[in-house]
């Protein structure tokens, strides 16, 4: 026992240690990145009107914070990301469910799937305009355009995956196919739906910033069209280095809910 227990408090140091080596060199990489790049600007090696600085980045960011519209624009941007990430996976597991429950229904209509998910949505943008307006509605549709036709087939492929005999053996019992799907598909095919999940959080990120360089007129991707229309570079990157860390941040966040789901679910 206390071998075991000696083994297992070596292996969690390890383990640790490891964590610690990796946040390390993945802090390293960023720090040493920006540090070239302020110094590679401050010696005019390269041209910073066209690829700002660090500094340029902080002082334009602090203009935002100053001005009061920064927050603004991330909480619309985030609104919308919300809306589509909800609406889209929502019906991506309704639809699934349908294809899933009606197999001719599936065969028919699953040529169709994939050539509308393999469509350049940025070419719809006009059209979506057009039917839609030049308002919230299209970013959000947008958006849905780009996550719900891939969020559909990776899904409908997770409840497909089910063995065959453990849907025999729920028909010898007389199951419904409402209570297949609830006691045995949707459970089998938990890991594919989160999978899916942690696609859709950035795929709908995307949507939406393709959605707001279009037509919207707030914004993290307003932002960065107006600073390409007005030749400002530093808030077009300074949009961008926001949107890398509201990626992360929604991505980690829904991992983090994932993973204590997952603890709660093991008890």
């Amino acid at each position: 026992m206390n071998k075991f227990s000696m083994e297992h408090q070596l292996f969690i140091k390890k383990y640790k240690k490891e964590k610690r080596i990796i946040y390390f060199f993945q802090i390293m990489i960023i720090a040493v990145f920006l540090i070239i790049w302020e110094i590679l600007g401050s010696y005019h090696i390269i041209n910073t009107f066209l690829f700002s600085s660090p500094s340029r980045i902080i002082n334009n960011l602090f203009s935002l914070l100053r001005n009061g519209s920064l927050f603004v624009h991330i909480a619309v941007t985030f609104t919308e990301v919300f809306l589509s990430f909800f609406i889209s996976t929502t019906l991506s597991i309704v639809i699934s469910f349908l294809l899933w429950r009606f197999p001719l229904f599936s065969k028919i209509i699953d040529p169709y799937i994939t050539i509308l998910n393999s469509l350049p949505k940025v070419a719809l943008g006009p059209l979506i305009i057009i039917w839609v307006g030049a308002s919230v509605h299209s970013v959000i549709f947008m958006a849905l355009t780009i996550t719900l036709f891939s969020s559909i087939i990776n899904v409908y492929s997770g409840f497909s995956s089910v063995p065959k005999n453990y849907i025999c053996l729920f028909d010898s019992f007389h199951s419904s196919k409402w209570k297949t799907f609830c006691k045995l598909i949707l459970p089998y095919s938990f890991q594919t739906i989160l999978a899916t999940l942690k696609v859709n959080i950035s795929m709908s990120l995307i949507g939406v910033i393709m959605g707001e360089l279009l037509v919207s007129k707030s914004g993290i991707g307003y932002l960065i069209m107006y600073g390409s229309q007005i030749f400002n570079l530093d808030l077009v990157i300074s949009n961008i280095f926001i949107l890398a860390i509201i990626s992360s941040i929604m991505y980690y966040s829904l991992d983090l809910l994932i993973k204590i789901k997952n603890k709660k679910s093991k008890y």
